[in-house]
């Protein structure tokens, strides 16, 4: 089994590098598709032997497709350039190209770390979340946010670590939300979903809930309570973005 690793990458100096790190004995090749940076990503991506392709943003899945579309392995490792494998992801994946595959794609844990502590509550953990894939048998699918693998065959796992280092500060985290509650929103309306004062507010205190309630946020210290409020805070975002919307464009047909 031969590996083509693929990275999708804006600006990604402070991260690019764990995460090339991690794959060296792993990837037969490595695929950084950079969406115009203007900080040093493609010179350290250079540096570690990727193959670099300047591309303009289009969304994620498009940019992931295009990635996987240059790969001159059949098995695909997509990775974020905030993710590396863990020391137990990486000895399995030794193993695993040893051998015969029985699947058609791979999923592993995912566990964040999120300021200053490891995640494994607020259901963040395990978030499985399938990586490793025959580029014939899968696409990415999702215009704006939350883009998904469609794999046409089995999917197993593989129950070790993929490490993610999603946000450096709370400031990071607050402007993150602000970027992806404008694509969720536009999302949202593309399928026709409606905002209403009943679903604002309940969305959001049921974010909160679930996450710091029923999925054990608690156990996460302040991080959990900064998670659980962040997912609320998200939920109301979004729907307060749709609201907006559909006051502006009231005259607008949806798809």
């Amino acid at each position: 089994m031969k590996i083509s690793a693929t990275i999708i990458t804006l600006n990604e100096e402070t991260q690019l590098a764990r995460c090339l790190e991690s794959i060296q004995g792993i990837a037969d090749e490595i695929i950084v598709v950079d969406s115009e940076s203007v900080d040093k990503t493609r010179e350290i991506a250079g540096s570690h032997g990727a193959r670099v392709f300047c591309r303009p943003w289009t969304n994620y899945s498009d940019q992931k497709n295009f990635a996987s579309g240059q790969a001159s392995h059949d098995w695909i490792l997509s990775l974020d350039a905030d993710e590396c494998l863990s020391a137990s992801l990486h000895e399995a994946l030794v193993t695993l190209k040893k051998n015969n595959s029985s699947a058609e794609a791979y999923a592993f844990r995912r566990l964040a770390f999120y300021l200053g502590r490891w995640i494994y509550h607020s259901g963040w953990y395990p978030d499985y979340k399938t990586r490793l894939y025959l580029k014939d048998k899968a696409h990415w699918e999702g215009q704006f946010v939350h883009e998904t693998l469609v794999v046409m065959g089995r999917i197993s796992r593989i129950e070790a670590d993929l490490l993610h280092y999603p946000c450096e500060s709370v400031s990071a985290h607050a402007g993150s939300l602000e970027r992806y509650t404008t694509l969720a929103a536009q999302d949202l309306w593309t399928r026709g979903t409606h905002s209403t004062f009943p679903i604002l507010l309940g969305s959001a205190v049921g974010a909160f809930m679930k996450s710091y309630f029923l999925k054990g946020g608690f156990l996460d210290g302040i991080q959990g309570c900064l998670i659980a409020t962040f997912a609320s805070y998200y939920n109301f975002l979004k729907y307060a973005k749709l609201w907006e919307l559909e006051r502006k464009k009231p005259e607008e047909t949806r798809k």
